[in-house]
């Protein structure tokens, strides 16, 4: 099985005329994800190569049957963009858009909270999920994907998440799903989200979860792996190397005095009975003998 999405869901493309929503909807939908629908004020009833376009996000449910979107706009259209799919009916919404102010994101992340609570964000600043095989939505390239696996992935870094699903693929390890939650101060789906989701999936054996610098959610990560999971877990934490102070690369990653340190998101995980890997590439080869010591 997979988590969130697989084969039988229904993306709209929030953003599908534009440059990069017509690269990547037409790259998700040459991988297999049923791309169904496309979103531009003012250009409904065109099409992208075939997609139709409409000009709200309530026609493109209404006549495709829609339950997720891809938000591929720029940051100051992304909230409204957000609200407008979750209002339509959409229960899941991936936003890959970079920069949008903490505020607005606080703002809408506590709008679908109270209003649309069926509805799950994904993002914002994120690079997507795949379930290899099944369904692609996102920036994510389905080449270094491995159909077939029994391995779930999470990650707060987009590049480390793409290197993960190399490092397991290239050793005959495929995956579940690979789920890159983003690294901005608000993120819509945390690692706790995609943890619980794992741990009911009956095919996900075994988690590899990538965290960073910053926050307390790889601590708070950590305490649920010790109370609610039985699944083994590796991890990798980035940022080891990073002055107090400093912001690495995410809104979200930086560390301040003792607090959000990659050493303290390591010893809580490790407490938790986490494998903690020292790099990405020796996080693969720890997933890879723990995948082999479980077949």
């Amino acid at each position: 099985m997979s988590i969130f999405v697989d084969e039988h869901t229904k993306v709209v493309v929030q953003g599908l005329t534009g440059g990069q929503g017509r690269f990547h909807g037409l790259r998700n939908r040459d991988y297999g994800t049923q791309v169904v629908a496309g979103v531009t004020p003012g250009k409904g009833g065109t099409d992208v190569e075939g997609i139709p376009v409409f000009d709200t996000m309530a026609e493109a449910v209404e006549s495709t049957g829609a339950d997720a979107s891809l938000v591929v706009v720029p940051p100051r259209f992304a909230s409204d963009a957000i609200v407008e799919a979750a209002a339509a009916g959409i229960t899941f919404i991936v936003c890959i858009t970079e920069g949008i102010p903490a505020q607005d994101e606080a703002r809408f992340y506590n709008l679908l909270l109270r209003d649309y609570p069926a509805t799950r964000l994904l993002g914002p600043n994120c690079p997507g999920i795949i379930s290899p095989g099944k369904c692609n939505i996102g920036i994510t390239s389905g080449d270094i994907a491995l159909p077939g696996g029994h391995v779930g992935i999470v990650s707060r870094s987009g590049t480390l998440t793409y290197q993960a699903l190399h490092e397991l693929s290239q050793q005959g390890v495929g995956q579940t799903t690979c789920v890159g939650i983003g690294g901005d101060p608000v993120p819509g789906t945390g690692f706790i989200d995609c943890l619980a989701a794992f741990q009911a999936d009956p095919e996900t054996q075994a988690v590899m979860m990538i965290g960073e610098i910053g926050g307390s959610e790889e601590e708070r990560a950590a305490e649920f792996i010790a109370a609610q999971m039985t699944k083994p877990v590796v991890a990798y934490v980035a940022g080891v190397t990073a002055p107090p102070g400093r912001k690495m690369g995410h809104a979200g990653a930086i560390v301040s005095g003792s607090q959000g340190t990659a050493q303290a998101k390591m010893d809580a995980l490790e407490k938790a009975g986490v494998q903690v890997a020292l790099n990405p590439t020796e996080a693969g080869e720890k997933m890879v003998a723990l995948v082999h010591s479980l077949a």
